[in-house]
């Protein structure tokens, strides 16, 4: 996955096209480069690593010109190089463009062009883009060979092109890889996702898969690949800059697990119906009836997603009585999941682009299953393709390591279990409960938060131990999981996520002093088999964190350290549970002197498979 930035109109381009590639570094950061028109004269310049270093390496260069194109990338052919880096060129330097993708089929395009002549510089896929739309140019006009490589290239594309030869155009084009085009006055800014363009304008257009703008400062024009035309709507930004900034914090991802409170809030807001023990989400009226009928659930999403959609099965299989899979959306159509028309598909994403999820939705509508989605970006790929869904409105998330979208999907899943459950045989009794329970775990989560200085110090104890194991049960077996993957992200430390129950199957033998457990152990209905959990570790010398719930004293006797929860019903536990894994994380990472918000080897959002 990679960061793409384009920008025609009055202004420098450089400062635009530098200051958008920084809010999107958290897609790619392993190089950067823009290319920028300047009349007749063109300037490239490219940086291994951050994008800090290509604003240093541009330094005082004067590049006055006004229509410009950028990335930040994220390799997936060839290692970071300069010339492996974006933006790609073809022989004659004039066609400069940026892709985020993948070519499936660039090899047999390349060695075709090596043949007739073409000289490549690096190692990519992206750069046969460039020396086939040369090629085609040869033959017909500018626009049309760019449209006719979009027909020869199998594979995903987001794509932005400058040519020197009609130097007052940007050619973008999307097939699987987001691109949104922020409508300005007198000015077009062209972005992967739209923390690149609040700044300038919250009048955006959304690319659909095959369609193409070309953008000139008059206004732009939209297309498909066989060129026919599209009328697009203008959509208004719900997202502010000031949601986007640090505020203060050292971090992107201490900032968003401080406002789980609000995403927690947001979440709910007029949706929780907490007298009638309901919750009323509005996307899902068009299909609320079918809803009804269904038989079978299945989950489909990656990642931390992917752990709360198991938090969901366990919810929505106690509490509405339907039966629920969770599949890892990377694997879902390579089985054959056995699905119909009563069967509903729920993805789970925050991005709504991640390319594995969208795919899986696309198999289940071929299969006559209903698609849901829970996303928090509005207009995303997954949000206009599934058949309804439920935005997050979490605000953006920066940090690459999800936080507060984690516990807002997990809000979302309670709401959808209220629902489902209400609509069956759920108790209104019990509705109530779970609603006015709901309803407190913003103000709980705060509580937790205002402990970050408890969990800083135990952390900063634990930051030199280089493997952990975490576990828990039932509902908290998948915050074991999640936690895990937390210290794995930020910290590059070797740890593993049970349930607690499996850990005697095998992975005690890993244990010793220097090999530290973190069981989460709240006073629930499997606290007792937890406990058992907790004295096999102690007495094969295991160091103990426990995450248990306030007032439980006797914990103490076992574990070593203890972060503290308020106590809330069971099934709401996990989003409290896993905001101190996520500070606890965050300061090992932060105490080990890496970038938590920019974890090597990860992106934000996996848009290519």
């Amino acid at each position: 996955m990679c960061g793409i930035v384009g920008y025609i109109g009055k202004r420098k381009a450089s400062s635009v096209l530098i200051e958008g590639l920084k809010r999107l570094e958290y897609r790619g950061y392993d190089s950067a480069g823009v290319s920028i028109i300047d009349g007749k004269k063109g300037y490239v310049v490219k940086s291994v690593g951050k994008v800090a270093n290509l604003e240093d390496k541009i330094g005082d260069k004067d590049i006055l010109g006004t229509v410009g194109i950028a990335h930040t990338r994220w390799a997936t052919h060839g290692k970071p190089s300069d010339n492996n880096s974006h933006p790609h060129r073809d022989c004659t330097g004039n066609i400069n463009l940026v892709h985020n993708g993948i070519i499936e089929n660039y090899l047999e395009l390349k060695n075709d062009l090596v043949k007739k002549g073409h000289k490549f510089r690096s190692e990519t896929d992206s750069e046969v883009l460039a020396h086939l739309i040369e090629e085609l140019n040869k033959k017909m006009p500018y626009e049309e060979a760019v449209l006719e490589v979009l027909k020869k290239i199998r594979g995903t594309y987001g794509l932005a092109i400058i040519n020197k030869k009609e130097p007052d155009k940007i050619i973008v084009a999307r097939s699987g890889s987001p691109l949104v085009l922020g409508v300005g006055d007198g000015e077009y800014v062209v972005a992967s996702d739209v923390s690149a363009i609040i700044r300038h304008t919250q009048q955006v257009v959304y690319l659909e898969d095959g369609e193409v703008a070309v953008i000139t400062r008059d206004g732009y024009e939209v297309k498909t690949v066989k060129n026919q035309a599209r009328n697009k709507k203008v959509t208004n930004l719900d997202w502010s800059l000031e949601k986007a900034e640090k505020q203060g914090y050292a971090h992107f991802m201490l900032k968003e697990i401080f406002e789980q409170p609000s995403a927690i809030e947001d979440a709910m807001r007029g949706r929780l119906v907490a007298e009638d023990g309901m919750a009323k989400l509005g996307g899902l009226q068009s299909v609320a009836e079918k809803l009804r009928k269904i038989e079978k659930i299945i989950i489909v999403s990656c990642g931390t997603s992917y752990y709360a959609g198991l938090v969901g099965e366990y919810m929505i299989e106690e509490y509405a009585g339907i039966p629920v899979e969770v599949e890892y959306a990377s694997e879902f159509r390579y089985r054959k999941p056995i699905m119909n028309f009563k069967t509903v598909v729920i993805a789970i994403s925050q991005s709504g682009e991640t390319a594995d999820t969208l795919a899986a939705i696309r198999e289940a509508k071929n299969k006559g299953a209903l698609t849901l989605g829970i996303v928090n970006t509005v207009g995303s790929t997954i949000a206009r393709e599934t058949d309804a869904g439920v935005y997050n409105h979490a605000g953006p998330e920066i940090g690459v390591a999800s936080t507060k979208a984690f516990t807002s999907q997990l809000s979302i899943l309670v709401l959808f279990t209220l629902m489902l459950g209400r609509q069956r045989d759920m108790s209104l009794v019990m509705g109530q409960r779970i609603a006015k329970e709901m309803r407190k775990i913003p103000k709980m989560v705060k509580n937790i938060l205002a402990e970050e200085k408890e969990i800083k110090k135990i952390a900063k104890k634990y930051a030199g131990y280089k493997d952990f194991l975490y576990l828990g049960r039932k509902y908290n077996f998948p915050i074991a999981t999640e936690g895990a993957l937390k210290i794995k992200e930020i910290s590059y430390v070797h740890a593993e996520g049970y349930p607690t129950g499996e850990m005697k199957h095998g992975p005690i033998a890993l244990i010793d002093e220097n090999f530290p457990s973190i069981f989460i152990a709240p006073k629930d209905s499997v606290y007792e088999k937890t406990i058992s959990g907790m004295q096999e570790i102690k007495a094969r010398g295991g160091k103990i964190i426990a995450i248990a719930t306030e007032g439980d004293k006797e914990i103490k006797k076992v574990a070593d350290d203890v972060i503290y929860i308020p106590k809330t019903l069971e099934m709401l536990t996990p989003l409290l549970a896993v905001v101190p894994l996520q500070l606890f994380a965050y300061h090992v990472g932060v105490a080990k002197g890496l970038d938590v918000d920019k974890p090597r080897n990860l992106a934000k959002s996996v848009t290519v498979e």
